[in-house]
């Protein structure tokens, strides 16, 4: 579009549409759960307090709310764009656009930097249970001790071979098919589908295991080759530590975590006819959003930690 042509609406036009564009690339979806909210907070009671069947002994047997739950608390975020106005009228190679377009690539990118914290702070932050969201103490009625935060060892101090990191992706698997609720059924009983999320060092170990058919002289690479399972690699930058990654399933309604938004995000502008523009020949475009996130199903993820 010409510069001459370039108005607020236009602007605003480009960044929705490409905030549409960049969601659908996104691993945020696969892992996380997304519910309106229209106050200040959020409880999630529910956690975990599916019934299961059984035999018709008696009376019914309900099963009710948890008395506490996961409380999620809403949260102000905005990022504002200052373009002169002069900018806009010469700008004959859309840099403007450029800008709109990273401005809209950063709020997408803002749910994946909420959900990251939330996964690094997880041997730490609590799950619905009481104990750490990644934790080798979680325990419901009759479901028995049951850990999700696994360690092994790499013959190269923390940086696994492939074939190691094959053996941790599906000592993971393992471990999160074999989770059990409180009455000792299955938790993860059809799981088939699984996100991997590793940090950039960790890229050449896990790419081979995702896309060779060997992963080793004569070892034929399982998560390759196994039937009836889909494994999805989601390299991610925000991950700092250098001996750790994770295992999410990715194909149930229920998520390891939880994304809450009071208000999704909205853009307005202070552009044509403004004060700003008559006393500083400038335009603001502002986005805003109220949102925050939380700890869903522990059942739905593993830590593993080279040592």
């Amino acid at each position: 579009m010409g510069a001459s042509g370039l108005g607020s609406r236009a602007i605003i036009g480009a960044f929705y549409n490409q905030l549409d564009e960049d969601i659908k690339t996104s691993w945020i979806s696969r892992i996380s759960m997304l519910f309106k909210s229209n106050q200040e907070s959020e409880t999630y009671k529910w956690l975990g307090t599916a019934p299961t069947m059984r035999e018709w002994i008696g009376g019914r047997q309900a099963k009710g709310l948890r008395e506490n739950g996961i409380t999620i608390v809403n949260k102000t975020y905005e990022s504002t764009m200052e373009v002169l106005v002069d900018e806009i009228r010469r700008d004959k190679t859309s840099q403007v656009m450029l800008r709109v377009a990273e401005q809209a690539r950063r709020a997408n990118a803002h749910w994946a930097s909420l959900l990251t914290t939330l996964i690094v702070a997880g041997a730490s932050g609590l799950a619905y249970d009481g104990a750490a969201f990644f934790s080798g103490s979680h325990s419901e009625g009759d479901s028995g001790t049951q850990d999700n935060d696994l360690t092994g060892a790499a013959s190269s101090g923390t940086q696994p071979t492939a074939a190691e990191a094959e053996a941790a992706i599906m000592d993971c698997v393992g471990t999160m098919l074999g989770f059990k609720d409180d009455v000792g059924e299955p938790m993860n009983e059809g799981a088939s589908e699984f996100l991997i999320m590793v940090p950039t060092v960790y890229l050449a170990p896990f790419a081979a295991v995702m896309s060779n058919d060997y992963i080793a002289a004569g070892q034929s690479n399982v998560i390759k080759n196994i039937e009836g399972f889909s494994f999805y690699l989601a390299v991610n930058p925000r991950l700092t530590a250098v001996d750790t990654f994770y295992v999410f399933r990715a194909d149930s309604k229920t998520k390891p975590f939880i994304r809450q938004e009071e208000e999704p995000i909205t853009v307005s502008a202070v552009a044509e006819g403004s004060e700003l523009e008559f006393n500083e020949n400038k335009h603001h475009y502002g986005i805003k959003a109220i949102r925050n996130v939380g700890y869903g199903y522990w059942q739905h993820a593993c830590r593993y930690v080279f040592t």
